[in-house]
């Protein structure tokens, strides 16, 4: 197994037990603990973890990305709720832009029974998900390559996201405060998002319950830019009654 291969192991289970111990990982993996502390010091140089004595801890850090391969695995259940809620408000025929986060490759995938659409993204992932289609218009935003995320961001990305004008935009986010608004970990991402908002008429925040109440490093937009919110979870009565004074509409699997 390649060390980075096992890192990225060693990432999925601190996501899901938020805490990692170097002699159960040198028995699982069978390396030497020494090969495991080395590990643990590059997700800790990285930003991912946080070692601690005879292991390490999650970095739950909200100004900071997993690689995509791990977030992707984050509550997909959740994430499958969501998509089947977008989907009802998708209508053949639509020009849609997705954006690069793990949820719109769910979407994407609960969209396939959708006929003519238009669908511009810098996701490759979506991209990859979309490739059996065969009634659609897939376009590439083009740009560079964001090593671990599969997206493309850059100048080049917002050129290509901003010369199509589109029905409806779906983003997802790492943070939405009331105050701070909209957020991302990511300059780059923050940038291509602001972007997609600019070429839709509408907006719909793809975000699961975990993101309410936290703030990333990089500002997307205000919340009153978007049009409708979808979760996987009723959100608090502050958090309806903020959306309604907004004239946003909430969708959550209850209602």
């Amino acid at each position: 197994m390649l060390a980075v291969e096992r890192r990225n192991l060693i990432l999925e289970k601190l996501q899901e037990d938020k805490k990692v111990i170097v002699s159960e990982l040198s028995q699982e993996f069978q390396v030497s603990e020494e090969t495991i502390r080395r590990d643990l010091d590059k997700l800790d140089k990285d930003g991912l973890a946080v070692k601690s004595y005879g292991g390490a801890v999650l970095n739950e850090n909200t100004s900071l990305d997993m690689p995509f391969n791990i977030r992707k695995k984050n509550n997909p259940a959740g994430k499958q709720k969501i998509a089947k809620i977008v989907e009802t408000l998708i209508e053949d025929g639509d020009h849609i832009i997705l954006d690069p986060s793990t949820t719109a490759v769910f979407i994407a995938k609960a969209l396939k029974a959708k006929e003519r659409l238009t669908v511009i993204t810098n996701s490759i992932e979506v991209i990859l998900e979309l490739s059996d289609v065969s009634d659609w218009n897939i376009i590439s935003s083009g740009g560079s390559l964001k090593e671990g995320y599969l997206a493309l961001v850059g100048p080049r990305a917002i050129e290509g996201l901003g010369a199509f004008n589109v029905e409806k935009v779906v983003l997802s986010c790492k943070g939405l405060d009331m105050e701070k608004g909209i957020t991302d970990g990511n300059e780059l991402f923050s940038q291509a998002k602001q972007t997609m908002l600019k070429s839709a008429k509408q907006c719909i925040l793809a975000v699961d319950h975990t993101k309410f109440g936290r703030v990333a490093f990089s500002k997307i937009c205000d919340i009153n830019h978007v049009q409708v919110v979808v979760t996987d979870e009723k959100p608090s009565d502050v958090w309806l009654e903020t959306f309604e004074r907004s004239g946003i509409t909430c969708l959550y699997p209850e209602n």
